[in-house]
């Protein structure tokens, strides 16, 4: 082999070693590439299952209002049954009042056989029929008069004292007042069309300005009514707490509600846990039972406390039919068992689930457990692969917490069966605070801090009197007289 055969092999050599190295390169860019692919599609596969089992939540399968499932979930299917009242119905009927307000006698003009005139020979009251209507529409105006009198010994002059509330020359009355923060604070009318509602029933023009002052006086006549709400609930045996997001000048807030089946408190804040917590006061003096939806922040008072039942019979259900688990359907079952011996038991009148019937609900129920730990272990859901830096420990799955939450909260999802007067959910806390969305649906945001706490203060009253049986419009009139109605207490709540 000459001299430049062997040059150009050498040469062929080197070209061939840069070729195989820039494949290789390719290839391990290839490579790169197709992991950098499998990681997106990973995630996209992963974003499209949690998209999909976010559409399939429902009110009734996860902790999402009604007010969000749609037109199509309230479009109710048809019933076999006609419209009206069903056979063996005792209906109800419009009845006739004893005393009635006015009087209107009809006789006929003459004889209908003969045409002769009746003239004063007096008539027999054949039927009666009422007509119940509305009195006239207009102001009752009540003058007050002061009289001065002068002292015929001493010629001194005394003139008497106008009643405590007739303060100016002319100013509404209590009741008046009474009804339009009712209309706004209870009915939940916007201001504007209280002012229409006024001009078209009695002719009478009210400011907004004057609305908002007769609001916010009786939110400072109310605060220590308020005080004692709170000291109440804090001796109760069993409370039920709460909060829902509303918007106060188009930001987010929250509104906390800690209730019984006689007593309300509401109140806002900035944020939902702990500091919220603390700052308005619900649980760090509470020395009963706080019944709520599994918030942490909840866990840090001292108080003893009870899991809702209906938050996880819709988080069983929501396993079930989004990840088919039947151990979900199982849990579900076994709760709704325990939640109907429950009830039979309390209606005997007896304090607690028999031991030996409460312990076989238990077994049975920890069995079940046992079922879905296993089987989340054998077919482990893929995980998205946690962000760099970022603290905490990795996301988990619906199924995976709920798991850890009826094994960790055992004895709090239980409580219900070992104290009958503990109650299977929250619902009460949750119809309490349902007028709050329905108050943001009707007149919208809150345009002031001021605002909003009157609305707490104010329905917090109202909320209480109308559980303990009081008329809403005699409790504002106490309000604006300046002596409302005390609360009442019953110890056994």
């Amino acid at each position: 082999m000459t001299e430049e055969e062997d040059t150009q092999l050498k040469q062929e050599l080197i070209d061939l070693k840069q070729a195989f190295g820039h494949l290789k390169e390719a290839v391990a860019q290839k490579d790169r590439r197709i992991e950098e692919l499998e990681g997106l599609l990973m995630r996209a596969l992963l974003r499209n299952d949690e998209l999909e089992r976010r559409v399939a939540k429902e009110s009734h399968n996860s902790h999402k209002p009604p007010s969000s499932d749609g037109l199509k979930h309230h479009l109710k299917p048809k019933k076999s049954k006609s419209k009206g009242g069903q056979p063996g119905h005792p209906g109800y009927a419009l009845r006739q009042v004893e005393t009635p307000d006015e009087i209107i006698a009809h006789r006929p003009e003459q004889c209908e056989a003969c045409s002769r005139e009746w003239g004063k020979v007096a008539g027999q009251i054949k039927e009666r029929r009422h007509i119940p209507e509305l009195p006239e529409r207009r102001l009752r105006v009540i003058e007050h008069r002061v009289e001065a009198m002068c002292c015929p010994a001493c010629q001194h002059g005394t003139a008497a004292p106008f009643p405590l509330g007739v303060d100016a020359p002319a100013h509404y009355g209590p009741q008046m007042q009474a009804l339009v923060v009712y209309l706004s604070q209870f009915q939940l009318l916007p201001l504007e069309r209280i002012q229409e509602l006024w001009v078209d029933l009695l002719g009478c023009s009210l400011s907004e300005g004057t609305l908002a002052n007769w609001i916010a006086e009786a939110a400072r006549t109310l605060r220590p009514s308020m005080l004692m709400i709170k000291r109440l609930l804090g001796w109760s045996h069993v409370n039920h707490v709460d909060e829902t997001g509303a918007r106060i000048k188009g930001l987010l807030h929250w509104f906390h509600v800690s209730a019984t089946s006689f007593l309300t408190f509401y109140a806002w804040h900035r944020k939902r846990g702990q500091e919220a917590m603390d700052e308005i006061g619900l649980l760090p003096d509470d020395t009963g039972r706080a019944i709520h939806d599994r918030l942490s922040s909840d866990d840090h008072y001292p108080c003893a406390q009870s899991s809702c039942g209906a938050h996880l019979l819709r988080d069983c259900l929501g396993g079930a039919e989004h990840g088919k688990h039947p151990w979900a359907q199982a849990m579900d079952e076994r709760l709704t068992l325990m939640c109907q011996v429950a009830e039979r038991w309390r209606a005997t009148g007896a304090t607690a689930v028999p031991q030996a019937e409460r312990d076989d609900l238990v077994l049975h129920s920890f069995e079940i457990l046992q079922q879905g730990f296993a089987a989340h272990r054998m077919v482990a859901p893929p995980q998205t692969p946690p962000a760099p830096n970022k603290p905490g420990r990795r996301k988990q799955d619906d199924a995976q917490n709920l798991l850890d939450a009826l094994l960790k909260r055992a004895e709090q999802v239980l409580a219900f069966l070992d104290d009958l007067s503990v109650p299977f959910t929250t619902n009460q806390a949750e119809r309490d605070l349902r007028m709050m969305k329905v108050q943001q649906k009707i007149s919208g945001t809150f345009r002031s801090d001021q605002g909003a706490t009157a609305f707490c203060v104010i329905r917090s009253y109202l909320s209480t009197m109308r559980k303990q049986g009081r008329s809403m419009l005699a409790s504002l009139t106490a309000v604006f007289e300046g002596s409302p109605f005390s609360i009442a207490w019953e110890p056994g709540t």
